[in-house]
């Protein structure tokens, strides 16, 4: 697998994101909220944390591929959710790791179910 720069800095949230969207629909007047954890992570971070869950090594299965590279880039991506949390009472309820170890998860029980033989629809 080529990765792009392990050093970037990215947002990650979960299924959070169309919960707010459902408190936010339920309000009387309509408003502009931002959907985030607060928290920014590197493409390395979540490899480490991923990788960690399926019992590999990231250096083993991924490289640097400066294809990837992008021009114009934003150094650092934080959230500020404040706003939500305010008004619809809203938070995340899964935080980086927890999001990275759930996506793996999924994903090996994805593919016993594909070695086991049976149909899995995407």
């Amino acid at each position: 697998m080529r990765r792009f720069k392990i050093w970037e800095n990215l947002v990650w949230f979960y299924w959070g994101y169309t919960l707010v969207r459902i408190h936010e629909w339920q309000q009387d007047k309509p408003d502009d909220y931002v959907v985030a954890t607060g928290e920014t992570h590197t493409v390395q971070e979540f490899l480490d944390v991923a990788f960690a869950r399926a019992g590999l090594d990231p250096e083993k299965h991924v490289s640097f591929d400066e294809l990837y590279l992008r021009p114009a880039e934003v150094d650092l991506l934080i959230g500020d959710a404040g706003k939500g949390k305010k008004r619809l009472g809203w938070e995340p309820k899964a935080k980086f790791k927890q999001l990275a170890e759930i996506m793996v998860d999924a994903d090996i029980a994805q593919l016993q179910k594909e070695l086991d033989g049976q149909h899995v629809w995407l």
